[in-house]
């Protein structure tokens, strides 16, 4: 059983252009706008795709969605399907103690006895996910330990937990998983509610 601290889990196919700056950029946006939501998490940059960890209020993380919203439907982008694995309201702790991002070498992402093994393990979306979540919890909890190092230092000298690229590009083409422009939807759909009773 999990007991995450993450509120939202994010996979994108890679983007052509350079996704840190973006970010770093809308981050400090959203400070600005969200004064007392503090914004922590991890940005894993692989090969092909993206895997970001968002750790903040939900108003902020709605803004983040409707982002990636903003950005899939500008005509000159190769954003194609994005997908929310996670989303948690009223987290009590958390994994990262600010954002940072990483850029994973290929060396790293090919090179990973990991990726390897779990290829070979179920496929199972159920697995693949909760592969995601413990590597990501293992990793927060590697972050505790001293010295204090940021998750890319932490990564590079234990690859074990780097979540295979793969695992995340089959995540990515579940249909379990919804897309933000569906989140958002839901989100901002009325609820029907049936007042007559019988």
């Amino acid at each position: 059983k999990f007991k995450c601290s993450i509120s939202g889990i994010l996979i994108l196919p890679y983007v052509v252009c350079f996704p840190t700056a973006h970010y770093e950029k809308l981050n400090s946006e959203l400070s600005k706008r969200h004064i007392a939501d503090e914004i922590t998490g991890l940005l894993l940059i692989y090969p092909s795709c993206l895997l970001h960890v968002i750790e903040s209020s939900g108003d902020v993380l709605t803004s983040v969605l409707e982002d990636l919203k903003a950005l899939q439907q500008q005509p000159n982008r190769d954003l194609l399907e994005a997908k929310i694995l996670f989303l948690a309201h009223n987290i009590e702790s958390r994994l990262f103690k600010e954002w940072s991002y990483k850029v994973m070498d290929k060396d790293q992402v090919v090179g990973s006895f990991r990726v390897r093994r779990l290829e070979d393990d179920d496929e199972k979306t159920e697995h693949l996910f909760c592969s995601v979540l413990s590597t990501l919890q293992k990793l927060g909890e590697h972050l505790e330990r001293p010295p204090k190092a940021l998750p890319g230092l932490v990564l590079d000298k234990t690859p074990v937990l780097i979540i295979p690229q793969r695992t995340l590009e089959k995540l990515l083409h579940r249909d379990e998983f919804m897309s933000p422009e569906q989140y958002l939807h839901l989100y901002k759909s009325p609820l029907n509610i049936n007042t007559e009773f019988g």
